[in-house]
């Protein structure tokens, strides 16, 4: 592979100088500017051969570097090795920024060309800002891979459905009339819907255009009278359609909308410019006034109405019997057959497949025994797997799409003896989960705010870890999913009811083992005071916790009656519906500790 991309990095030379460029910029991103992409625009992983969710390429006439986040250090190094593309290491203060990079080794006149279809308005205007400065131009209507790339995959064709309203919770019309309201309180006519996850949302239609998320390949424009669905109507079957046309929905072909957006004028169109890729923004600009908000479909999609969160518990009971029915057969099989890390991704699609609803996994699992486990996103292959042993743990981060809900789950298993270390970092770890789930904190606060609770126990001992605490869960969508999050970083947007979120402190030591666990949990109502409304989070996740990971020394009397509580609530709710063979299993997992 390291000889393929250096020669693919010499060929997009070459096509840059043809092109008159200095300098190309690939940030493997769709028009709909997804985490998770149809192989046709998997461009980053293609020049590269870095196959991490996250991350931009730079190539000059001398240089290439990847700019990647700390999930990503350990991948960046096996995957790239001897390539010549250099780290710079994201979302670090000191780190260098993409476009600064590019103007520290271009001249004046010199041109930076991209696709500006792939690239965000808001990070356009941010490479505007430093180029204009220095002199440099912007070719934004260049896309060097459709010649690099000879068997560029074309656009998925995959089938779509709609996504019913018994899960959905509210009808199509319901909500563009919701969607309309929010964008007319901020002085809009209209909005454009460009992310895939805000469109089947706001359309109540899924699909299968991107590996491990149901979404459809389309764009949509919500106006007072008309809502507008840019899509492959083939996809669709014909009762399908008929529905949507009764809800008043103006079906178009995916491939007539930039044609048709040449043709609005007059209208007051808020887009989100971190959500509306750039070459939609100079469509619009010139004839409408823009109004620049976070995408309001997005927004009403994170708050998750009661019939949602009820399709959410739903999943997770019967993602909880799935990975019941996994660790039976981890825990009765290793070290009498040869098992990989490989055979356990296999093994737990299958586990998975047999529970209802099962529509397919909600990512690629992530399993990681010793040095592994330390790489926090890693993908194994056939090829690439450790053998596992009955000792140590292993790290399974891993999830499924349920036609009521989506999960996400990260245990840490016990395969054999485990070092006191190992337990430490585990029992540090787990006290920030437990943190986090049994806070109790007032209307308006943001994610930053409640970070350092999931880090505050490791931080006494000089432990961190680099990834975020807390992403969007989707209801039977995407995985990850914001406008809120809990991380170090400021978002501005404040946790509030109905959101559902991840919760996952972790643990790595590079070249020796990984530890986390992750529960998915609800904010909810809490109590309201004479100082303020309170809100608190509500776990999801319906699976053990191994005990036998804990160093009970460093945990407290609320830290013990937290897991018991957990553990109980488990126990109750998969105890009616599991295989007599695995009961004592879930019952030595549950059991109270003193």
């Amino acid at each position: 592979m390291e000889e393929i991309i250096k020669a693919r990095l010499n060929d997009l030379r070459r096509l840059m100088v043809q092109n008159g460029l200095s300098a190309f910029l690939v940030n493997g991103c769709d028009p709909h500017l997804g985490e998770y992409l149809p192989e046709r625009w998997q461009t980053r992983e293609f020049v590269s051969g870095f196959t991490g969710s996250y991350g931009w390429f730079a190539i000059t006439s001398n240089e290439a570097a990847l700019w990647t986040d700390s999930r990503y250090f350990l991948q960046y190094e096996i995957e790239t090795s001897g390539t010549g593309i250099s780290l710079e290491k994201a979302r670090l203060p000191e780190t260098i920024t993409i476009e600064n990079w590019l103007s520290q080794r271009l001249s004046a006149d010199d041109v930076v060309g991209f696709d500006g279809a792939c690239y965000s308005a808001a990070e356009v205007a941010l490479f505007e800002k430093t180029f204009n400065k220095n002199g440099i131009a912007m070719n934004s209507q260049i896309d060097l891979l459709d010649e690099l790339w000879t068997d560029r995959p074309g656009l998925p064709t995959a089938n779509a459905f709609l996504h019913p309203v018994k899960w959905a919770g509210k009808t199509r019309p319901e909500k563009f009339a919701q969607i309309y309201s929010e964008i007319e309180k901020i002085g809009g006519t209209a909005t454009i819907i460009t992310a895939l996850d805000d469109l089947c949302w706001a359309f109540n239609i899924r699909g299968a255009d991107v590996e491990c998320n149901p979404v459809v390949l389309g764009y949509g424009i919500i106006q007072k009278e008309k809502s507008m669905l840019f899509v492959d109507v083939d996809k669709f079957d014909k009762q399908a359609i008929d529905e949507l046309i009764a809800d008043s929905v103006e079906i178009l072909p995916y491939g007539d909308f930039y044609d048709y957006l040449a043709t609005v004028e007059n209208e007051i169109i808020v887009i989100d410019p971190n959500r509306t890729n750039y070459l939609i923004q100079q469509k619009i600009v010139e004839k409408n006034r823009l109004i620049e908000a976070v995408s309001v479909p997005n927004v009403l999609k994170s708050v998750k109405n009661s019939d949602e969160i009820l399709g959410m518990k739903k999943a997770m009971l019967e993602d909880g019997l799935a990975l019941l029915d996994f660790q039976f057969w981890l825990e009765n099989t290793i070290g009498i057959e040869q098992i990989t890390e490989y055979d356990v991704v296999c093994k737990l699609e299958e586990c998975r497949s047999k529970r209802a609803g099962f529509k397919g996994i909600s990512f690629e699992p992530i399993v990681g025994y010793k040095d592994h486990g330390a790489i926090v996103h890693l993908h194994v292959t056939r090829d690439f797997a450790n053998v596992l042993e009955p000792n140590g743990v292993l790290l399974v981060d891993s999830g499924g799409q349920y036609e009521f809900g989506t999960t996400d789950t990260t245990r840490t298993f016990v395969l054999g003896d485990v070092d006191q270390d190992v337990k430490r970092d585990f029992t540090l770890a787990l006290k920030g989960m437990i943190a986090l789930s049994a806070v109790r904190f007032i209307r308006g606060t943001i994610g930053c705010h409640l970070d350092v609770l999931a880090r505050n126990a490791m931080w006494k001992y000089g432990i961190n870890y680099g990834h975020g605490t807390a992403h969007g869960v989707g209801s039977f969508l995407n995985v990850h999913e914001g406008p809120m999050s809990i991380r170090m970083d400021l978002n501005n947007v404040p946790i509030c009811p109905g959101n559902v979120l991840s919760n996952e402190p972790g643990i790595y030591r590079t070249g020796k083992y990984g530890v986390r666990t992750e529960n998915v949990m609800v904010c909810k109502e809490d109590i309201s005071t004479e100082f303020a409304d309170f809100y608190c989070f509500e776990t999801l996740t319906l699976f053990p916790i191994d005990t036998r990971l804990i160093d009970f020394s460093l945990m407290n009397y609320e830290e013990i009656n937290w897991l018991n509580d957990y553990h109980q609530s488990v126990l109750e709710k998969l105890r009616p519906q599991i295989p007599h063979n695995q009961l004592s299993l879930l019952e030595r997992l549950t059991k109270p500790v003193e």
